[in-house]
């Protein structure tokens, strides 16, 4: 017997993000790693932070949606929030919930170019790559990365204008 084609929305989801994510996917490591990494960067993140005012990005979700964005060579950043808004992988490693609200891209770029400083991002990711080495997380099979991105986030803060200015 043929069954019918209706598709009927969910009132809620009993499953969570977490549940989602397969228990052996390699990002799963990863994300351990980093979570570990980023509080060691505590003190870091709240020196950049006023006391006061209307709360910014995370800068631990600016770092893990960064990584992961050079990691799947994902273009830009209007390309990357889209990603992030239907990808379950991608909210999971950044830390969002199910409903949570995507940032829109420009706010995504102008909050991690004003509270991520080149020293910050240097940190991070030579951090990242160090304990990845250590936790074996590295291999020696083929893996590319488009590294016109890589080249872009190492010379961010080195920019010089042509005409001088």
């Amino acid at each position: 017997m043929r069954g019918a084609d209706i598709t009927q929305q969910e009132l809620f989801s009993y499953r969570t993000l977490e549940d989602r994510i397969p228990k052996d996917h390699p990002l799963r490591k990863l994300r351990a790693v980093v979570d570990i990494l980023l509080t060691t960067l505590d003190s870091e993140f709240d020196a950049l932070h006023a006391r006061t005012g209307r709360e910014s990005i995370p800068p631990e979700r600016l770092l893990r949606a960064s990584l992961i964005q050079v990691l799947f060579s994902v273009r830009s950043e209007r390309q990357w929030v889209q990603q992030i808004e239907f990808n379950l992988l991608y909210r999971w490693f950044v830390g969002l919930t199910l409903d949570a609200e995507v940032w829109d891209h420009s706010t995504f770029s102008a909050n991690r170019d004003r509270l991520l400083n080149e020293r910050i991002s240097r940190l991070f990711f030579e951090r990242v790559v160090l304990l990845a080495e250590w936790r074996d997380l590295l291999s020696d099979e083929h893996f590319s990365v488009d590294g016109t991105l890589i080249q872009a986030w190492a010379s961010m803060k080195s920019f010089v204008k042509k005409d001088g200015s």
